[in-house]
């Protein structure tokens, strides 16, 4: 059994309740004050990376932590993307887990062991090019959930088809740990049921779904909530 503590967000992965993250288009106080309005359960920002879908590279935790010391003034669950080459040290991670993050995201092909020594859940990635032998390695990690980023990128911003639930459901079925589907397609409402009965603990809207303004965020977070509540 894993020592990371139980949270208000782990609850919600594990029990059903479907909760929707909003993850940050940029790093902006008023862009994560509007998907806190519109009933974001929980928000995730990132480190260390190149974003494709919108083309921003966030900086190192150096650069990002003033940020993340206002983001915590919310109150709200907080993950992290810890980055892709460069990931923080085990200093850095202690500090996340000071300021209130819950839990880390990687891609599982950039995992470094020291990440897994920190005090925030990992929730690895499937890529799309990952193998049945990243799955396996992603369950043997005490305590991890799972997102399951393996849209094409050619797909990113496409609507959400059959095939993409069918590979959802062969995920988490053979998971059987908590799995985030972030919105590489563009999720709508409509999708919330789909994506449940597809076994999906969560959605992540990112910013095909949310836009870069807080007005985009509250028009199309504020009905996704809705329907995953319904």
């Amino acid at each position: 059994m894993s020592a990371y503590p139980e949270t208000k967000l782990t609850r919600a992965l594990r029990g059903g309740e479907f909760p929707v993250i909003v993850s940050l288009a940029r790093h902006d106080l008023d862009l994560a004050k509007a998907a806190v309005g519109a009933g974001a359960f929980a928000l995730k920002v990132h480190l260390n990376a190149y974003h494709r879908a919108t083309g921003t590279t966030f900086g190192s935790f150096a650069e990002e932590r003033p940020f993340y010391e206002k983001l915590a003034t919310l109150g709200m669950p907080l993950l992290v993307m810890a980055g892709q080459e460069q990931v923080p040290s085990a200093e850095e991670m202690d500090v996340l887990a000071d300021l209130g993050f819950e839990g880390f995201n990687i891609y599982f092909s950039d995992m470094q062991p020291h990440l897994l020594q920190s005090k925030l859940r990992p929730m690895p990635a499937l890529g799309e090019k990952s193998t049945d032998e990243d799955l396996k390695k992603i369950l043997e990690i005490p305590g991890a959930m799972m997102e399951a980023s393996v849209a094409a990128f050619a797909d990113y911003g496409k609507p959400l088809n059959e095939t993409d639930l069918a590979r959802y459901r062969d995920i988490t079925t053979r998971a059987g740990i908590p799995v985030i589907a972030p919105s590489q397609k563009r999720f709508t409402a409509a999708d919330m049921p789909k994506l449940k009965a597809a076994g999906i603990a969560a959605p992540l809207l990112g910013v095909i779904v949310t836009g870069t303004t807080p007005e985009s965020m509250e028009a199309a977070v504020r009905p996704i909530v809705e329907a995953a509540r319904a």
